[in-house]
């Protein structure tokens, strides 16, 4: 079987969940790009490329320069998000539309700007032995599936990633690229430890199977690592969430 950890391309791999998979990914000898707004640590072969990643330029400019430094990319990992919430009718007045366009804009139209785009290159890449040329991989949320009150916004943007999923990897299949979404549920990342508090989290968690606690980024690593690994799983989104099912608040 083929050894699909070749190149490799994250976006928002500067912190959080893109982090933990550019870590793993650096530990394994594989070459990484990094598109994200700012820089992160020093990883060996690591490139950070400074990308706003709902700009067609921009996403074009990184991939080229992302080839030239890392290499033609064979993983393609959508990390890149935000998780702003607002209530419907909440204190402040009706939920803005400015708000929604934001995050639709990042964490749908910034996945599907990067993986329209690197898919086209993947298309032209020599398959591996195994027949295939590369997988995508998008990072949607369980809010996907069972999203709180207050978010509309991130449920709809993160729903709609998993939407896409199996029709793109029916569309691509016929290039042997797979696409899968995997949907965590609650890990350690700087935006729950900036907007969760501690009673908070323990509410959360106390909804979950088991283990009762908070993921680590590199429980979500590997797991990307797995499918990256593994040309078998395809067309599907994957809770990865210690059996959570999250309350309405």
């Amino acid at each position: 079987m083929a050894n699909l950890l070749g190149p490799a391309l994250v976006t928002g791999g500067a912190s959080g969940l893109g982090l933990g998979v550019v870590r793993k990914l650096s530990e394994s000898g594989v070459p990484v790009a990094v598109l994200d707004r700012q820089p992160g640590p020093t990883l060996d072969g690591v490139h950070y490329l400074a990308c706003d990643v709902t700009s067609e330029a921009e996403v074009q400019g990184a991939l080229d320069r992302a080839a030239q430094d890392a290499g033609p990319a064979r993983i393609i990992v959508n990390s890149a998000g935000i998780g702003r919430s607002a209530r419907l009718l909440g204190r402040e007045g009706v939920h803005t539309l400015d708000l929604f366009r934001q995050v639709i804009d990042v964490n749908l139209v910034g996945t599907f700007n990067v993986l329209r785009l690197a898919a086209q290159r993947l298309t032209s890449l020599e398959p591996l032995s195994d027949g295939q040329r590369g997988v995508i991989i998008n990072v949607a949320s369980i809010a996907a599936f069972d999203g709180q009150i207050g978010q509309a916004a991130y449920a709809a943007s993160k729903a709609a990633v998993v939407g896409m999923t199996l029709p793109l990897a029916r569309e691509l299949g016929k290039h042997a690229i797979r696409v899968v979404t995997v949907c965590p549920g609650v890990f350690w990342t700087p935006m729950v430890d900036k907007h969760v508090t501690p009673e908070v989290l323990e509410g959360l968690l106390a909804n979950a199977a088991w283990p009762k606690r908070a993921g680590q980024p590199e429980e979500f690593a590997d797991f990307v690592l797995a499918i990256a690994r593994n040309p078998m799983i395809n067309g599907e989104a994957v809770r990865l969430d210690g059996g959570l099912r999250m309350p309405p608040l």
